[in-house]
């Protein structure tokens, strides 16, 4: 199995807006935002992690 883990870090408050497009979310604060994913391979073993920064 795959997993995807997609964080969003919020400077400010934890609420969000989601814009017209219907993808884009932004903080309802107007703060700073970041997003990352990491992708996960389950295995029978052990987890592997396949993105890293």
């Amino acid at each position: 199995m795959t997993i995807a883990v997609e964080p969003m870090v919020i400077a400010g408050r934890p609420d969000i807006l989601e814009l017209d497009d219907g993808w884009t979310i932004i903080s309802e604060d107007g703060t700073n935002t970041a997003h990352y994913e990491n992708t996960i391979l389950i295995t029978e073993n052990e987890p592997e992690i396949l993105t890293l920064l």
